[in-house]
């Protein structure tokens, strides 16, 4: 029975590729493909056209309505994320003090806004005071807790004083927002926080051109510190997922494609398998860079989600391998942990728990929900073992994955209902604790472990997730100690029992581990990624001439 469903389901999602059937959000055959493929005119070496599945909505990066990918192009960090660790970037170099309470950093000096404007040390103060009188919004981020002054030594010097150690410190320094710079005559009445005049930053393109829910215009920094970058021009096009992206993509009217901020799928796999069979497109993929989970909400008391047991059956009655290979052709790998191994302090000797039916079934019966001869619902007390599972409606994936665990659940006697909603919906519910389950996916590479876990106390993130179960304020006092120690070793072990207790309490319910998929013409070179999964190096791309 198992397998047939999925072999419908996985039928479904071949023909919408070939038919435009089923869902509706993928379309064209390879034949097709390779018609429209002729009829593509020939990319111009200066212009990269990109689909976003959302308008970028503010270019503020002091707030969190905008994108990560077109904030990242137009604004830059005193260092960077790299896969080597953290770099310079608008610092050039730094001194840490011994107490871990202060850090000064020496700003390089050719720099400017795309205004004309300097930076320097006063611009460094203006954006963090300005950030900082902003605290509540900012509150997700912890070094916004322990930052208690920025002073301007010099001109291009500036020291920033914490309340107390803080290592994660340069980590969120690097990050694509709050902490980047704007130039200070884009503030309003000295303040950032209800909007901007204009969006000058340090980096590689300028915003030239903003039609809401149609495009966004960027032009190459001719005068960037970096250099001028080969492609002159960037267009990001605002494109429904699936299909339109699709036809879009054959008909040249894009001709790059990437996963957007909320790891929204622009096409399936299939769809991509397709484009590159025509020979005018490659396929680029990141290494891991996240883990994609099902969030379990341990506060619910009304629902069965609260219970320990029913969770953990959640996690075993699912099987990770099939979601890998049938719906993402092997793209993503199963994941078994919160955190891939990559992931630094992530590397920990968990208990085992994979794809087990049966101790599934034993662990739902042995915390008393029984399955009555004849029915499909397990019960106890008189409730049924029912729960809803949100998605993102514009993930094709999401969806083809709810319907298969929705599958894999009812073969354990437990019913899930399936809601799909806007992405901005669903993070509402996160952030109310307004859910039993939903979809999300940890912060990456750049982020983690320290930004996600600390998120497990943040009432805007998985306070809701975290609170309900037996060891919380054991868990909320090592993630509070764990930030503020000076020692590795001491860091390593609190990471652990950290790690231990949620993979204990299956709140975070792993599936696959995601990362960047970029589908882009076969003449792009230089294509990358950066540590985040939320930004593309572009500066660093060029066609073959």
């Amino acid at each position: 029975m198992r397998k047939s469903w999925f072999t419908l389901i996985a039928g479904c999602m071949v023909l919408a590729v070939m038919l435009g059937g089923c869902s509706g959000t993928q379309a064209g055959s390879k034949e097709a493909t390779n018609e429209a493929a002729h009829e593509t005119p020939q990319e111009s070496p200066q212009e990269l056209v990109y689909a976003a599945a959302k308008d970028l909505i503010d270019m503020n990066p002091h707030v969190y309505a905008g994108s990560n990918s077109a904030q990242g192009m137009v604004y830059e960090s005193l260092v960077e994320h790299t896969e080597e660790g953290i770099k310079p970037l608008l610092a050039e170099s730094w001194e840490i003090s011994g107490d871990g309470k202060s850090y000064t950093f020496h700003l390089r000096k050719d720099v400017n806004f795309h205004d004309g404007e300097p930076f320097n040390a006063e611009a460094v103060k203006l954006n963090i005071d300005a950030v900082q009188r902003n605290a509540k919004k900012h509150a997700w981020i912890k070094l916004s807790t322990k930052l208690t002054d920025v002073l301007v030594i010099d001109t291009h010097t500036v020291e920033l004083v914490l309340s107390e150690p803080y290592y994660p410190t340069l980590n969120e320094l690097s990050f694509t927002r709050p902490y980047v710079f704007v130039s200070p005559r884009n503030f309003i009445d000295g303040e950032t926080k209800d909007g901007l005049n204009g969006y000058s930053g340090t980096g590689p393109y300028k915003l030239v051109e903003h039609k809401v829910d149609q495009q966004a215009v960027f032009e190459a920094n001719e005068a960037y510190w970096g250099g001028s970058p080969a492609i002159k021009k960037i267009t990001g096009k605002v494109l429904p997922a699936g299909e339109t992206t699709f036809l879009a993509l054959q008909k040249g009217e894009v001709n790059f494609v990437f996963t957007d901020d909320r790891g929204t799928d622009s096409i399936d796999v299939d769809a991509m398998t397709n484009l590159t069979d025509a020979g005018d497109y490659q396929i680029v993929r990141s290494k891991p860079m996240n883990t994609k989970m099902i969030v379990a909400n341990s506060s619910q008391t009304n629902s069965p989600v609260h219970e320990r047991a029913v969770r953990q059956a959640i996690w075993q009655a699912i099987d990770r391998e099939t979601i890998s290979k049938q719906i993402f052709s092997g793209t993503e790998p199963a994941a078994y942990t919160l955190f891939s191994s990559n992931v630094k302090y992530a590397d920990v000797d968990l208990p085992q728990r994979g794809y087990d039916p049966e101790a599934a079934r034993k662990l739902l019966e042995e915390a008393g929900w029984k399955l009555a001869n004849g029915q499909e619902v397990r019960t106890k007390n008189g409730s049924k073992l029912t729960m809803k599972l949100y998605y993102d409606a514009n993930s094709s994936s999401q969806k083809t994955q709810a319907e298969f665990i929705q599958h894999e659940l009812k073969e354990i006697g437990m019913r899930l209902e399936l809601v799909g909603e806007e992405s901005t919906s669903v993070a509402k519910r996160r952030s109310a604790g307004d859910y039993e389950l939903l979809f999300n996916q940890t912060w990456g590479l750049a982020y983690d472990p320290q930004s996600t876990i600390a998120a497990f106390t943040s009432e805007s993130s998985y306070l809701h997730t975290t609170k309900g179960i037996a060891r919380a304020d054991e868990l909320y006092d090592k993630i509070a100690d764990v930030t503020v120690s000076m020692d590795e070793t001491t860091r390593k072990s609190l990471y652990a029992d950290i790690l231990n207790i949620v993979h204990e309490e299956a709140v975070f319910i792993p599936l696959t581990n995601g990362g960047v998929t970029i589908v882009a013409p076969q003449s792009l070179q230089g294509i990358g990624f950066k540590q985040t999964q939320y930004e593309l190096p572009f500066e660093k791309m060029n066609f073959n001439p």
